[in-house]
């Protein structure tokens, strides 16, 4: 339906200015297309020939007629709604390709504009502004085959404000302005305000990726070539150390020993275990003899000795005797005759009667490397014992003893201890150890010895509790005791042993945490003679052949059952 009340509704004559009519477009001339030069006045538009009105339906036609009424009619309280421009489109004629050769060629403006400012900026000067910039070569083709559009007016006589172009040239990067164009404001306009030039900068960050700037092509590629070239030096000097190791280890490697090493610490390849326990046997054959067993002694000795060796050992054929140990005294000495195949070996020989003698046996080895072929090459000989040297004294000047504890202890903690102790009761001893006490304190000696009877007792008062009289010691407080205890073996025989303890102090009173064996003597010296030192017992004496010959019991004495233990 047409609305009568409203200009749109009239059909032909009597519509509103630049309302399109029922049966065609607008009457009026088209309106000239949108330029991109800024202000400029539109150009004059050519007459165009009248163009004949085409046929709408009916409904297209009053939809189109409403829809341009309410665009230009403002409503009561709002303002006219200004027209936008159109939207800038490629021109039709405009290929791909050219469209990248009008991109390249904004990017090598801009590429060339940032390399002058950059060179201005080396030059120690600010960057001039910029001039205006005429419009580019990419932006006329552009304006050329733009599309002249159809612009709807607006009511009244109000006329639709031309927009900026795409094609207007861009403000100069980096100048601080914008170029004037045209219509615009000139440098001596009062709303125009001096450029301002930007700091200088200190270098040009690349992007990632990106070649260095300042250097170029050449640079990049240098530097490439270098970070190579050092990359593969390190990883041949890698590999070449790696095999210089590898082929150092793997190698077979010898120990550079001289005689003096070899001599210091008696390396030898001459089998000399194996020769000791050899040269043993038969010194416990040579020292056991009895007219009963002369046979049969003969014909054991000839399985250890050579051709020549004398084959009684030196014994004559009277009195008895019998070796109860033999032991190496690990003194070994060359045999020039034999080279490396032949030691001197000392052997200690300690009879039933209680005499200790020292026999040197000639030994020979056939085979170095397996110790086979061995043989007593000679008669056998005695020497005196090793020179016994005098123990020096310790000084003990520093040591300060608690008396006061040394009798609590004596009378309350190590008796009951030691009892358990020698019986390996445990439950007992738990009420004298601390938590942490060692291995040898909580095992016990088993029952080997009973009745323990404490003996002298000795404790160190630390050196930090040395400044207080009487002595006071802080809980956890560990000191170092001597005691002698007196026990009974299984035979009924009274012994004395000597300890090393310590004791903790805690706040229940004083609990045992170690034990150990052996104290040692201050005094120091020597218990026995020169005198005492020779040895005679069943001792071989020299026959007509130079070899050695059992001889009747010495007069040297047996030492007594009451000696100090360790004392000889």
């Amino acid at each position: 339906m047409t609305d009568h009340n409203s200009p749109a509704g009239a059909v032909g004559e009597g519509q509103p200015s630049g309302q399109p009519g029922p049966f065609g477009p607008s009457q009026q001339p088209p309106q000239h297309a949108w330029q991109g030069q800024g202000n400029q006045a539109p150009a004059p538009q050519q007459p165009s020939a009248p163009q004949q009105p085409q046929p709408l339906p009916s409904d297209a036609a009053r939809a189109q007629v409403a829809a341009a009424w309410v665009r230009s009619t403002p409503r009561a309280g709002q303002a006219a709604v200004p027209s936008l421009p159109p939207r800038e489109t490629r021109p039709q004629g405009e290929s791909k390709k050219e469209k990248r050769e009008r991109e390249r060629a904004a990017r090598k403006a801009a590429y060339e504009q940032k390399k002058a400012e950059k060179e201005q900026r080396k030059r120690g000067g600010a960057a001039r502004p910029a001039a205006a910039t005429a419009p580019s070569p990419s932006s006329a083709p552009t304006a050329q085959h733009a599309p002249v559009s159809q612009h709807t007016p607006v009511h009244g006589h109000q006329a639709a404000a031309p927009a900026p172009s795409a094609a207007s040239p861009a403000p100069a990067p980096g100048t601080g302005s914008t170029a004037p164009a045209g219509g615009g404001l000139h440098p001596g306009h009062p709303g125009h305000s001096a450029p301002k030039p930007l700091p200088a900068r200190d270098f040009d960050v690349p992007k990632p990726g990106g070649r260095i700037s300042g250097g170029g092509r050449r640079t990049h590629v240098a530097l490439r070539a270098t970070l190579l070239i050092t990359t593969c030096v390190f990883a041949l000097g890698s590999c070449g150390v790696m095999g210089l190791v590898i082929g150092k280890s793997s190698g077979t490697t010898t120990a550079g020993l001289d005689a003096s090493d070899a001599n210091r610490y008696r390396l030898t390849e001459f089998p000399t275990e194996q020769a000791a326990a050899f040269a043993e046997q038969y010194a416990q054959l040579c020292m056991t003899f009895s007219p009963d067993t002369s046979s049969a002694r003969r014909t054991d000795l000839a399985r250890y000795a050579s051709a020549g060796v004398d084959p009684d050992c030196g014994w004559s054929g009277e009195g008895t005797s019998k070796a109860v140990s033999v032991t190496w005294d690990g003194t070994a000495e060359k045999l020039p005759e034999y080279g490396d195949h032949g030691r001197y070996l000392g052997v200690q020989v300690r009879t039933e009667d209680g005499t200790l003698t020292t026999l040197t046996v000639p030994v020979y080895v056939q085979n170095l490397a397996t110790g086979e072929g061995m043989r007593v090459s000679g008669d056998v000989g005695q020497m005196p014992l090793p020179a016994a040297a005098d123990v020096p004294e310790v000084d003990q000047g520093d040591e300060v003893v608690d008396d006061t504890l040394s009798t609590q202890l004596q009378k309350e903690v190590l008796p009951g201890y030691f009892e358990a102790w020698g019986a390996s009761n445990a439950t007992a001893m738990a009420r004298f150890l601390t938590p942490d006490a060692t291995l040898t304190a909580t095992t016990g000696l088993a029952g080997r010895l009973t009745a323990p009877q404490i003996g002298t007792v000795v404790a160190l008062v630390p050196a930090s509790a040395q400044n207080s009289k009487p002595y006071t010691y802080d809980s956890g407080q560990a000191v170092q005791v001597r005691v002698a205890v007196d026990w009974t073996d299984s035979k009924g025989v009274a012994v004395r042993r000597a300890y090393r303890m310590t004791i903790v102090n805690t706040a229940q009173g004083w609990f045992v945490k170690d034990v150990r064996g052996g104290v040692l003597d201050a005094e120091g010296g020597r218990a026995d003679s020169d005198s005492d030192s020779a040895t005679g017992t069943a001792s071989p004496s020299a026959g007509s052949s130079g070899a050695p010959s059992p001889s009747a019991p010495a007069s040297a004495p047996v030492p007594s059952s009451t000696a100090k233990p360790g004392k000889s």
